[in-house]
């Protein structure tokens, strides 16, 4: 038999206090699982390091551990902090956890000590004031030295300073990131189109990039208002008020909306809403309701006009900003130039005599009213970002600061659940509009989905809303480490009664869509749909199927491929590095393993410090087979493969890249991993600095799409705010006049007229936040360089 030998960090007075729950359950007669959840709260002197132990009083084994080094021997138990959350002020606590097995029963241990030292709950006495006199005379109190009250990291730090250099550029008023209000734009630049089609909208993924902005800089600095402002900012202008959503009361989880199908091009639509397609009940509108007491949807819209540069204001007052806007409406081949900007408050001030309404959904007749989008990526960040905020002020015994921050992050997961279900709430496997409806939770694919959306009647007397998640599932979506936090941290559990068993159980099936979806490469393929083109077609019946949804290699969109751009890989990659360092999963590991040699293996650093990574990929074949395994891992894919077409240094997916890398390394002890994420950021601050911030120059042959056809029907006509016609000869600038009084402007008409492609130097704030972001974390992992 072996014990363990424990050596401990010395210390002043150590007290403590730990807290031990578990949620058990049965595996078979005798035995079963269970998850324990441990809190350490210091309640003696600062610690700089902390290791518990404990000792299983009926012989329970541990088979995964997370926010600590874990070893057990027989019976006895350790747990050794981890780089981040050794450091415990007086009052602080760290959260730590582990799965477990059981046979016979699971009573709880009750030795658990820190550093030696039995933790009783008591606080130690006061040392007995000191009988000799001084040896010297006593400092006056203004010469008292100033201890600070939690351990905030040095900044001397190169990466952590320039980190704080970064962070006061993104801060300059004079460079333009932030609105009056606070808000803060896409990009600095207006003459901007990709997702968003003005740099000067924002998007619900710009405010989560700004909490995680604002938690590194609590972090480092110790000073948590920022954060706090960042969520209040978030709350005020992303989440759509009650005032905005109004007659959610009428909502009706039995009837959640009426069918209409997608298309396969604009020129398809208006789609005809269709009442004879079965749909299925919604599941937890009850639930939500009844924890919280309303009905509004606490969940952020995706689009912003931040300047209302549309000019549709807040339900067509025309003056209020910022105000919410959407574009994408009318299927996969929809790309941003073919787009027809309209508000979320449909009033009928603008557009045609039924505003927009009648381009999208056709109707026996229209009634004014409001409808959002939700982006569960952006959102499942916050969540993210949350938790890290948390373990941070944690480390700093300021947890209560930012508590009820964390609050709101919980009960957005709790909301973010609806970007679970199929759109229609239709049991998953469905091939066909007459596949049943879904009851209970049939209808979850328990992946985070590329939207939900919801929205009613502005008129109160009408009596009507409605709600819908989404069939298509996008691997770049799907965030391991919102899903763990959700189901693990206490403090962000959901509070309605099945929201953390629901994350647990997405936790699993998202690190499972990762395997079914990963090439023989390492690279991880698209998706997979529950609804085949948009309108539950029968898919081909050669693609293999997740837990009964068809394998799509660009779910979603079409003009441009969804999953050809490796910054999906790295933004997802990421947050299962992050969830690895945490939990250490030996699935995560193994999916990233074979992810981070294949992108190391197109990475090239040269030793003047540029560098380039994968920028567009191109698929072929399928996974292997299909996947329904409940709790084991699909196999390896041998005929799913993807080819690297060109590469770029975009600073945005350095900065995620990098992150993946590091938290990758800093977990698997992976020395390439760390020398080329170190390698990239020092390539940033070398060449790519300028006095806004980070930038790379960008050619944009694609603004020749600016002339691009906008799909109206025949005898549709209309006007946007500004008096712009749209009709049937309608181009994306002739609906967006105002760009042709863009500073800019003259380069890209320079370039219709047939000139050369115009290039430009874009501060995007995701891109800026991605990098600066980056360069703190380096310097927390690895201080010592």
């Amino acid at each position: 038999m072996l014990s363990a030998i424990h050596s401990f960090p010395a210390s002043a007075a150590v007290a403590c206090d730990v807290t031990y729950t578990t949620n058990d359950w049965s595996t078979g007669s005798g035995q079963g699982g269970f998850t324990a959840n441990i809190t350490i709260k210091n309640l003696g002197d600062p610690l700089n390091g902390w290791t518990l132990t404990f000792t299983f009083p009926a012989g329970q084994q541990i088979t995964q551990g997370w926010s600590a080094e874990w070893s057990q021997s027989g019976a006895n138990v350790t747990a050794r902090n981890m780089p981040w959350n050794g450091n415990l002020a007086t009052g602080a606590t760290a959260d730590i956890g582990f799965n477990g097995t059981w046979t016979g029963s699971n009573p709880k241990p009750s030795d658990f000590a820190v550093n030696g030292v039995p933790c009783t709950g008591a606080t130690p006495p006061s040392p007995s004031p000191s009988t000799e006199p001084p040896q010297s005379p006593s400092p006056s109190p203004s010469e008292s030295p100033t201890v600070s009250p939690s351990p905030i990291p040095t900044t001397d730090n190169e990466y952590v300073q320039a980190f704080l250099d970064l962070y006061e550029k993104i801060h300059d008023p004079d460079n333009g990131y932030f609105s009056p209000e606070g808000v803060p734009y896409h990009a600095v630049e207006t003459l901007l189109v990709e997702a968003p089609d003005h740099g000067h909208e924002t998007t619900s993924e710009a405010l989560s990039y700004y909490l995680w902005l604002e938690a590194v800089y609590g972090k480092v600095t110790g000073d948590w208002s920022k954060f706090n402002k960042a969520w209040e900012v978030l709350e005020k202008y992303g989440i759509p008020s009650n005032q905005d959503q109004p007659t959610n009361g009428f909502y009706d989880p039995n009837k959640p909306a009426t069918y209409a199908a997608e298309h396969d091009d604009p020129s398809q639509y208006p789609s005809q809403l269709d009442s004879g397609v079965s749909v299925g009940a919604d599941p937890i509108a009850n639930e939500l309701r009844s924890t919280y007491g309303t009905a509004d949807i606490y969940g952020m819209h995706w689009l912003i006009d931040v300047d209302n540069v549309y000019g549709f204001g807040r339900c067509g007052d025309g003056t209020t900003k910022p105000n919410f806007i959407n574009t994408f409406q009318r299927g996969p081949e929809e790309s941003v130039w073919e787009t027809v900007p309209h508000p979320s408050c449909e009033t009928f001030q603008h557009g045609g005599p039924n505003g927009f309404l009648d381009l999208f959904t056709k109707d026996s007749q229209y009634a004014q009213q409001w409808r959002y989008t939700n982006a569960p990526d952006a959102d499942a960040r916050a969540v993210q970002v949350a938790y890290w905020a948390l373990t941070w002020a944690k480390e700093q015994g300021r947890e209560s600061q930012i508590s009820a921050s964390v609050a709101k992050a919980a009960k957005m997961g709790d909301y973010l659940r609806y970007a679970m279900y199929d759109k229609y709430f239709k049991q998953q496997g469905c091939t066909s509009p007459s596949c049943p409806p879904g009851s209970g939770k049939n209808s979850a694919a328990y992946l985070l989905s590329w939207y939900y959306a919801w929205g009613g009647a502005l008129n109160s007397s009408a009596g009507w809303a409605w709600r819908i998640g989404s069939s298509h599932n996008h691997s770049g979506y799907q965030n391991p480490m919102a899903a763990w936090a959700l189901s693990n941290v206490n403090e962000l559990k959901p509070k309605s009664p099945t929201a953390a068993t629901d994350w647990s159980t997405s936790l699993r099936r998202q690190l499972q869509f990762y395997k079914w979806l990963q090439s023989a490469e390492g690279a991880i393929a698209g998706g997979a749909t529950n609804s085949w083109k948009g309108r539950y077609d029968n898919p081909p019946s050669n693609l293999p199927k997740f837990y009964g949804m068809a394998y799509d290699w660009q779910p979603v969109y079409h003009d441009p491929p969804s999953n050809q751009w490796f910054g999906f890989q790295a933004w997802t990659m990421e947050r299962v590095a992050e969830y690895y360092y945490v939990t250490g999963d030996s699935d995560a590991k193994s999916i990233l393993d074979k992810w981070v040699a294949w992108a190391l293996s197109e990475t090239t650093i040269n030793s003047d410090g540029t560098f380039q990574f994968p920028s567009t990929l191109r698929w072929s074949g399928a996974p292997d087979a299909d996947f329904n395994g409940q709790t084991q891992m699909p196999p390896d894919n041998q005929n799913l493969h993807v080819e690297v077409v060109d590469y770029t240094n975009d600073l945005g997916v350095a900065g995620a890249y990098a992150k993946t890398l590091m938290f990758y390394a800093a977990k698997a002890n992976h020395s390439q991993a760390k020398a080329t994420a170190k390698a990239i950021l020092d390539g940033i601050l070398k060449n790519h600095q300028d006095a806004k911030g980070v930038s790379v120059p960008e050619t944009r042959e694609d603004y020749e799409r600016f002339d691009d056809p906008v799909y109206v029907p025949s005898g549709w006509t209309g006007r946007m705010p500004n008096g712009d016609v749209i009709n049937s000869n309608s181009t994306f600038i002739s609906i967006r006049s105002f760009y042709r009084n863009d500073p800019d402007w003259p380069k890209v008409q320079a370039y219709l007229n047939g000139g050369s492609a115009p290039t430009f130097r874009y501060h995007r704030f995701w891109a800026q936040v991605d990098v600066a972001t980056a360069l703190a974390q380096y310097g927390v992992l690895f201080p010592q360089g």
